[in-house]
């Protein structure tokens, strides 16, 4: 692919922008040069995540939010729009199913929101292996609010956590019994709980169940502060201690997505979320754990890379054989691979 101009990008250039999307997806040297160009002006966008069960509502609530966020009183305050949505990956064309690009086709003509589909591409964790990179490279390219909708995978689905600055959870009434909701891990990463269809039978009652869970988690002291669902390797010296000490209490919103009804509220609520990181010094901490985690993913795949480059296929399959045989264990499959085990002859 030819080289994909950044300040294009940065002047609003749709077309460079997909172009840009697509290469770094496919991993490619031109979408790897445009991140490295747009990276010293990256930082500053907002993060929301968005996750939940499918079925919960997740699409036509970002539609909502996006909606809302940009019709501010002030347009000059509205901010620029970027909605990642991370699709099944479809098990013909191997690309995206494009689902939520379906339920959010109002926003296609407001020139301040872009929108991207992407195939999960059997990625765990209900986010493609290129997401923190297409987050990155919006940011860059001047988008100040990014939603990333993840592909609703439930009990795997906590990636989002270690991504987004702000982690929406959606739930809906009549979704499973409300022990579903401690299994999915939603108390550890959840910053603000939806419960969405408000207007079902039973939407109430699961509030209820999930703010009651919500106190008796709190009184046990087991959820940590907002912001330190991850271990903490940013230096504390950055952090405001005091402010980082009083503790964000996730609220629990309903919501009727379809009607727009509770919508205000809960982006309200993404406003102070982003406001407490920020005047608490945690934004920073979310930083650089995201950062670290990149770079450790970038270092596991060049890693990986080399090794498979180096490898002496012979000798691999070999080594497969004998676990096939049973003769070797996959650990000491991995030894002998790697050359800390010699090969019994």
């Amino acid at each position: 692919m030819a080289r994909i101009d950044p300040n294009a990008i940065r002047q609003g250039n749709r077309l460079a922008l997909s172009r840009a999307l697509t290469a770094v997806e496919n991993n490619e040297p031109a979408g790897q040069d445009v991140l490295s160009a747009l990276f010293p002006l990256t930082g500053q966008a907002h993060l929301v995540g968005v996750t939940g069960a499918p079925g919960t509502g997740k699409s036509t609530l970002v539609n909502q939010l996006a909606k809302t966020f940009r019709q501010a009183e002030n347009e000059k305050d509205a901010p620029n729009v970027a909605i990642i949505a991370v699709d099944p990956t479809s098990p013909f064309t191997g690309g995206a199913l494009l689902g939520d690009r379906i339920r959010m086709q109002d926003l296609a003509g407001d020139k301040g929101v872009f929108i991207r589909s992407m195939a999960s591409r059997g990625a765990l964790g209900g986010l493609a292996h290129s997401t923190a990179a297409f987050a990155t490279l919006l940011d860059g390219a001047g988008f100040n609010l990014i939603f990333i909708e993840t592909v609703g995978a439930g009990q795997a689905e906590v990636d989002i956590a270690q991504l987004a600055h702000t982690v929406v959870v959606v739930e809906a009434p009549g979704m499973g019994d409300d022990i579903q909701a401690i299994k999915a891990g939603i108390l550890e990463i959840a910053d603000i709980l939806v419960v969405n269809k408000a207007d079902k039978p039973g939407s109430d009652n699961t509030a209820r169940a999930l703010q009651a869970m919500l106190e008796m988690a709190h009184g046990l002291g087991s959820l940590p502060p907002a912001g330190k669902h991850l271990p903490i390797t940013f230096k504390e010296s950055m952090v405001d201690t005091e402010a980082a000490s009083q503790r964000w209490d996730p609220p629990v919103q309903l919501i009727t997505a379809t009607e727009r009804k509770g919508v205000n509220s809960l982006v309200q609520a993404i406003k102070a979320h982003r406001d407490y990181l920020r005047e608490s010094g945690l934004w920073q901490t979310k930083e650089a754990n995201r950062l670290q985690k990149d770079l450790e993913a970038l270092i596991r795949d060049a890693l990986v890379t080399e090794w498979r480059q180096a490898l002496d296929e012979e000798q691999f399959a070999s080594v497969l054989d004998e676990m096939v045989q049973r003769k070797c264990s996959p650990i000491e499959a991995m030894e002998l691979l790697l050359g800390r085990r010699k090969m019994s002859l």
